[in-house]
Formats: structure tokens, sequence, C-alpha cells
């Protein structure tokens, strides 16, 4: 009798693995008819199943670890079966390289190989490694015309600017181009709090707060909150592998002035992005050391401790210092965050304070850079296509995309700069500047801070101030004005 012969004739303890790239039958029932199959053959095998394993919704070419193929394997080499069931060999293997391992577990511990539709897959003979081998290479190609297939689909509809699929877009339906007001809305208006100056962080604070979730109903962290934000489809356009190739067909929910704008803006590699601690004072990392900007340096404050009376009665209070050098300012934050919040509600109070810091909004020349830039696009795609047909050399092509990338970022800039005072939007809606500015929270009147003033603030001496009554001192303490010097950014 042929080992062949023998090794059908024996009964054995066998591993069912099943697997599906995509279930589109749902619930499992994919790898459920799989099972069934293999359960079928078993039985007429006369073969004892003493573990199913089993990946969903799992490609066997992805890279991914599998893991019930994986614990298949583990239990394979610890001698807990002696056969593997599969529904086809495709089911086991696309990939050559993972077929090798395959194999050696399949020699080495004398392990066979049924499947439902390809029948015994004899790896102890040299035409039988043939045939797993040219099955495993069918396969292969079938995967990689399958990607090539799916690539070329994907670039003709980008160029035509329809949706690619896949999890659904913040803002917008599971069709990927209906608009789901709620989200649309909350796209917009953050676009707008941080070209006004309100940090990411705070954006993902007031998410998770508000229970504003992803659309896998996630909270938001400061990577996830820059991604939907800067994503081209805000602006309703088409974007395939990382370049913006046209309009789109759904509709956008921010302007794209914005949106440029607020590209350049996160993009910017001034801009401080990492995270900090929540900021409890207004004038933290905004307010100036004055020693310092006496000495020509530039240094801003920080909230820290300072002490109080002695013995047993000392305490410690909050205190703005010198970020750089600790005695060369203390200020009570209470007393100087009320004095700066009254300075700036009473400027802003003042009429056409505003419009002279914003001064006036040029939507002509906002349009003419997005015209510009369809115009850079389509320069790049000409001096590739020149390229490509010998009428250009590579080091012309090089020194063509550097010239318009240069072009671009001059562009990015401008848009910027173009929407640098939103910080100011809401005070110019006619309501009292006093109302205004206690309805905002304390990002935004920080962003507003930052807009409109310079805070510095002096060495000062010890003790009461000149003129101090107890009437003074039960609101603002020993606290001086004439140690703080405001210097406007515009004269209002």
């Amino acid at each position: 009798m042929s080992t062949c012969g023998m090794l059908n004739s024996m009964q054995r303890d066998a591993i069912i693995y099943v697997r599906i790239s995509r279930d589109r039958i749902g619930a499992g029932l994919g790898v459920e008819r799989q099972r069934a199959d293999c359960e079928n053959l078993a039985q007429r095998l006369g073969w004892n199943v003493v573990a199913v394993y089993d990946d969903n919704d799992m490609s066997a070419y992805s890279g991914k670890p599998r893991p019930g193929y994986r614990r298949m394997l583990e239990d394979l080499k610890a001698g807990a079966a002696t056969a593997v069931l599969a529904w086809h060999t495709d089911r086991l293997h696309r990939s050559p390289t993972e077929l090798e391992e395959y194999i050696k577990v399949m020699e080495r511990h004398g392990v066979e190989t049924q499947t439902v539709k390809a029948g015994q897959i004899d790896l102890s003979t040299p035409t039988g490694l043939l045939i797993a081998r040219t099955l495993g290479n069918f396969a292969r190609f079938e995967v990689d015309h399958m990607s090539e297939r799916q690539q070329a689909k994907k670039v003709q509809k980008a160029g035509a600017g329809q949706w690619l699929g896949g999890r659904r877009p913040f803002g917008y339906e599971a069709d990927g181009v209906t608009i789901r007001p709620s989200e649309a809305a909350e796209l917009e208006s953050k676009t707008d709090e941080l070209l006004a100056g309100v940090s990411v962080n705070a954006v993902v604070r007031d998410w998770n707060t508000r229970g504003v979730t992803t659309t896998t109903g996630g909270k938001w962290t400061g990577n996830a909150v820059r991604r939907v934000l800067l994503r081209p489809r805000n602006a309703g356009l088409m974007e395939h592998r990382g370049e913006v190739v046209g309009s789109a067909e759904w509709p956008a929910v921010v302007e794209e002035t914005k949106w440029r704008a607020l590209v350049a803006l996160l993009n910017d590699p001034s801009r401080r992005t990492s995270p900090g601690p929540q900021r409890r004072w207004l004038g933290s990392g905004l307010y100036e050391c004055g020693v310092c900007g006496e000495a020509a340096e530039r240094s801003t404050v920080v909230a820290a401790t300072a002490g109080m009376g002695k013995g047993e009665n000392r305490t410690t209070v909050p205190s703005y210092r010198c970020s750089k050098t600790r005695g060369h300012i203390a200020r009570n934050p209470f007393h100087l965050d009320r004095y700066v919040s009254m300075v700036a509600v009473e400027w802003l109070s003042r009429p056409g304070a505003v419009e002279a810091l914003e001064g006036p909004r040029d939507d002509k020349a906002a349009r003419a850079r997005i015209l510009e830039r369809e115009t850079l696009r389509l320069r790049d795609e000409e001096a590739a296509e020149m390229y490509a047909a010998g009428q250009m050399t590579r080091a012309q092509l090089v020194k063509a995309n550097e010239t318009t990338a240069l072009r671009r970022a001059e562009l990015n800039q401008a848009d910027a700069a173009a929407a640098r005072s939103t910080a100011l939007a809401p005070f110019r809606q006619g309501a009292p500047a006093q109302a205004v500015w206690d309805g905002l929270d304390l990002d935004r009147k920080r962003a507003v801070v930052a807009e409109i003033m310079r805070v510095i603030i002096l060495p000062s001496k010890l003790g009461r101030p000149d003129g101090w009554t107890p009437e003074r001192g039960a609101t603002w303490g020993y606290f001086d004005p004439k140690f703080v010097r405001i210097e406007w950014k515009v004269s209002g």
C-alpha cells in the first residue's frame, strides 16, 4: 500500500480552517457554509474534528496577521492534530511565502491537507508540492489582477470626482455624498474656531464633552480631529493618493478659502503641536515678561505658585512667573486677568475698532488663489506627460515641480494671513462687547487677547501701591496697573 493510501485509511484528528475576505452574506454566514462543507468531508473521511478556526472578513494577502490561522499552526506544531480541512487551497494561502511556511510544518509533523473543492493536497511528494505551489501562484496572480482592476476603477472614479467608498465620512451620510447637517455644522464651526485661534485640543475637549462622536461612535483625539478637519472633501474636493485632483460629486460643507487657510495654519511648522496641559488662566503663554523684553529677549509667563506669610501662616497662591527666570516678575493671576479682560472689553467696545484691525476682506483675491492652484495642478500634469513622452529631462521635471510647489506654499501663506482675524467675528454681530466676552470660553478669550494686544508684565515694588485703600484692596489686593504695559496690535 502506498503512503498516500495509508494516510487516507487512517482516522485522523483534524482542524477545520475557514476564511473569507469580505463577508457579503453577513452575520458570518460565509464562513459557516465553508465550515458545514468541511464537516461533511470530515464525516466522509471518518476524521475527528478537534478544533475549528476562522478568520472572518480577513484577507490572506493583506499582510495582516490572521489569528485563527496562527492558532492552527501552533496546534499542529504541538501535535494537537494531524490533518487540516479547508474549503479550498486559496482559503489557506494567497501568498507563496506563507505557503512555504505551511509546507515546512506539514512535512515536519506529518500533517495531511484535504480540501472540499480541490481534493487532497499531498505535500509529501514532488508532484504534490508542484500542484500546491502552482495553485498558490495562481491565487497570487488573481489577487494582483484584482488589485490592478480595483486601482484602475479608483483612478477612473477619482477623475470623475466620485466617492471611492469606505467608512462613512464625518459630515456625510453612508453614501458619502449626502450631507448630515448636524455633523456638517460641527465641521464648519470648528474650522472657524481654529482659524480664530482656538487650539485643536480645545476642539477635542468640546466634542468629547458634548458627546459628538466619530463615525464609529468613538471619542476624539487630537490626531483624529486634525485628520477630519484637513480632509479636502470638506471643501468639496476630490483627493486621490494624497493629492487634490479636482472637484468632487458631493457638496462642500466648508468654504474652500477657509479650508485652504486651515490647511496652511495646521501645517505651519512653527505651530505648537504637543498636547500640553489644559489652560486654566487667560495669560499663560500669552503675557510677556518685561524684564526679558528689556534685555531684547522674548519670554512669556506661566502660572506657578508663590509663597505668602511666615511660619505656620505661610501658604501658597497662584502666580504668574517668567517662564525663563523665576525671579523676574510675580503677579496675582486673578487680578491681572480681570484687568486685561476689562481693558480688552473697553477696546472692543470702541466704534470701528474691530473693523480697523481686521481690514477689508478680499474675496476676489481668495478666489483668484483657488484658480491659480488649479492652474498649477494642470501644469504639473502637463510636465509629467512631457517627461513620459521624452520631451523633458528628469532634471527639468524636478525643477518644474519645485517651482509649482514653492508657489503653492506662497498661496497657502496668503490664505492663512487672509483668515487670521476671525477671532473677532463674534464682536461684529452688534451685541455689547461685555456680553460677547462673557459668553466666550477661555480658549476663545485667549485667541482674542492674542489678536488685539501684547500684555507685558513689568517688575513692581512690594507692598501696597500708591493710593491704596481697604475698599480697593478688597477687590484688587495690591495690584497696580502701572506695572502692566499694553501694546495694541493696531491703534484703535
